[in-house]
């Protein structure tokens, strides 16, 4: 089913947490939703999930609209707070019991399906104990399945790998990929490279406002820089300031004695006039691409220009 989020504003009192956000996500789509501390991510996911009333605009899953059928959208999603409130007291599988009878499904199926997500999300060998009795990471992955224990159609995961260790983050990450190809996925996480790893694309916000919805490859136009090359050459002696002189070229700047990063106005012209004047100076062209940007570059650059 198709997430679509339109116009969606909520103000507390005076004070904006999120203003005109519009978005669309479609089934077998996995989004990225990033924001620094406050930017307004939990208050967008629990506007989505019916936690919350938005001041204005609305939210629709698939046929549905969540402020005027609650109960149809809230069954068809699953839910993964930030703060994963869990009842400690419980044991792990009683608990998954206690959620899928809470969504209606039969005791036969509640069953299945609390052997099916445990398996899933690797909870076999704390099946047996109280919630209270696992570690941080163990108890990541109680949320997680509770969130998907009624099979729900679009996932809602805010921070899903917060607590949990480099083998657990890539176990999960499988888990968040092999989902996404049958539901609709949208999450948050300040794990950038992870968000990069499994995202189509991203949607940022900052201070309440949408700064950008791209797929990943198209977010580095938004910084509004120009595109660098990096050049490397097989022996010292080339002169940055003759590299200056080229046409296209805007600046410089020296990494090696050997390797350069120059910010060119066009990359596709003036690779072919770099490497042509290299030549011609009598110095081999090892390397001559495009320099590629991380999400995290983008998102440090995209978010501090709006501070």
């Amino acid at each position: 089913m198709a997430l679509r989020v339109k116009g969606l504003t909520k103000f507390y009192g005076s004070q904006k947490a999120i203003e005109n956000i519009n978005f669309t996500i479609q089934r077998g789509e996995i989004v990225g939703f990033l924001g620094p501390n406050g930017a307004g991510k939990s208050t967008t996911m629990k506007i989505i999930t019916g936690y919350l009333p938005p001041t204005s605009g609305t939210v629709e899953l698939g046929e549905w609209n969540i402020f005027e059928h609650p109960l149809e959208v809230r069954k068809r999603i699953g839910y993964l707070p930030e703060n994963n409130p869990l009842y400690l007291d419980m044991y792990v599988r009683e608990f998954l019991y206690f959620i899928a009878r809470l969504f209606r499904l039969s005791s036969t199926f509640a069953h299945k399906r609390i052997n099916e997500v445990i398996e899933q999300v690797g909870l076999g060998p704390e099946q047996h104990k109280k919630i209270g009795m696992l570690s941080k990471g163990y108890r990541q992955r109680v949320g997680l399945a509770q969130a998907i224990i009624h099979d729900p159609d679009l996932l809602i995961l805010d921070e899903p790998t917060s607590g949990l260790d480099p083998n657990q983050v890539i176990e999960i990450r499988k888990l968040i990929e092999q989902l996404g190809k049958e539901k609709t996925v949208l999450f948050s996480s300040h794990i950038l490279s992870e968000v990069e790893a499994i995202s189509q694309r991203v949607i940022i916000i900052n201070k309440g406002t949408l700064l950008a919805d791209e797929p990943i490859h198209q977010l580095y136009h938004l910084t509004g820089e120009n595109e660098k090359l990096i050049l490397e050459v097989d022996t010292i002696g080339l002169s940055k300031e003759n590299l200056e002189e080229i046409e296209g070229v805007i600046e410089v700047q020296v990494l090696q004695p050997t390797c350069f990063a120059i910010t060119v106005s066009d990359i596709a012209s003036s690779r072919k006039t770099i490497s042509n004047y290299v030549t011609q100076q009598g110095f081999m062209v090892l390397t001559l691409q495009k320099e590629e940007k991380n999400l995290e570059d983008i998102f440090r650059k995209l978010t501090q220009k709006t501070e």
